[in-house]
């Protein structure tokens, strides 16, 4: 068994690997090729293990020579295992394998393997002058660095690239126009709501937080203030940092049971508590909706604080759809659910998301509006 787990024990040995590796190893093309990627991803938050992406590019001109391209992808199959992928990421522009089932892909002897096996491959065929121009960008799931946000979009794309783009555009087009008509029918309403907020506590109208949207991006999130204003953002921290990790935090009020929520939360205003009974906070994410950082359905953006303490599996609530103003666990859990169901309502959305499923979200709303079972 090779001491890498990155590379076969079987390297090049002549040209007769070009015939035996093109009729035993052929190269998924791009979408095959992304697919696996994505659902290594999957397999990967649930076993604990890691995947790791080689991404092998050559100058433009070089990967118009044909000769170029069979040269490399020959090789590349000839010093990876049987169990890892290989295939084309941007087809005939970037070539890809998959590494999975890896213990530790940061350590650098490992990621170095294959580009420098590939190298000194490159070095016995017709083309040696390929080895000083090839170059291998690594790209690692589970991030290291995931916690604060910056998660690597390239694992994601898949998801988030929707194959059903008539469907998208119909999605867009209900998002503009209901927001529009909203921003309208409501104007009264939100200039009353921005003069009770303004004359019965100091501070600005609006709230104005960084929350992640679609692919990790972030976006300014808008909202009525309920809240005096520099108040310690500390007891929320703390509140969602136990909840996320599974830690029992339901709180009993007024004799509902198991409510996943701060509630007497001493920082917001008395006006700040009808506004968020009633909902009326959010009505200025519809600016939001409008300007394309949000969908009227959706999952809810976190704050950048919360996706620290996110498992893998847990991002894809974020990073496989763009956020909304109400979604499934709006109108069937809110804050009666524990964190972890939430997920799978916003997962069970992103899997079975349709037009119709989105009408039926909204038109479900008001009802869970009107009830305010979950609302503090």
């Amino acid at each position: 068994m090779s001491a890498n787990p990155l590379v076969s024990t079987q390297g090049p040995t002549s040209g007769a690997i070009s015939h035996r590796y093109r009729r035993h190893r052929e190269l998924l093309p791009e979408a095959n090729f992304r697919h696996s990627l994505y659902r290594e991803r999957q397999r990967s938050e649930r076993s604990g293990n890691s995947v790791l992406l080689a991404l092998l590019q050559l100058g433009e001109s070089r990967w118009s020579s044909r000769d170029a391209r069979l040269t490399l992808s020959e090789l590349v199959c000839s010093v990876i295992r049987a169990t890892d992928t290989v295939g084309w990421y941007e087809d005939n522009k970037t070539l890809g394998v998959i590494f999975t089932e890896l213990r530790d892909p940061s350590k650098s002897t490992q990621l170095n393997s294959i580009e420098a096996r590939l190298k000194r491959a490159l070095c016995t065929t017709s083309m040696p002058e390929l080895a000083e121009e090839i170059r291998v960008i690594y790209h690692v799931f589970p991030e290291k660095d995931g916690g604060s946000g910056r998660v690597d979009p390239i694992f994601y794309q898949q998801s988030a690239a929707d194959t059903r783009k008539v469907a998208c555009i119909l999605k867009r087009c209900m998002d503009v126009v209901g927001s529009l008509l909203a921003l309208t029918a409501l104007l009264p309403l939100l200039l009353l709501v921005a003069l009770a907020v303004k004359l019965t506590s100091e501070g600005p109208v609006l709230c104005r937080q960084t929350r992640l949207g679609a692919g990790g991006r972030t976006f300014t999130f808008l909202k009525f203030r309920t809240m005096f204003q520099n108040s310690d953002p500390s007891l929320h921290r703390d509140y969602v940092t136990r909840m996320i990790a599974g830690q029992d935090v339901a709180q009993v009020h007024r004799g509902d049971a198991g409510i996943y929520k701060i509630v007497d939360d001493p920082r917001i205003t008395p006006i700040g508590r009808i506004l968020r009974r009633t909902s009326l906070d959010e009505l200025p994410q519809f600016f939001n909706v409008l300007k394309g950082d949000m969908s009227m359905v959706g999952p809810r953006p976190p704050l950048p604080y919360e996706f620290e303490c996110y498992s893998a599996w847990h991002r894809r609530r974020v990073l496989e759809g763009k956020p909304g103003l109400t979604g499934l666990w709006q109108v069937y859990g809110r804050s009666r659910t524990n964190f972890d169901d939430m997920v799978r309502l916003d997962l069970q959305y992103a899997q079975e998301w349709s037009l119709w499923l989105d009408l039926k979200i909204l038109l479900k709303t008001p009802v869970a509006v009107i009830a305010g079972a979950g609302a503090y």
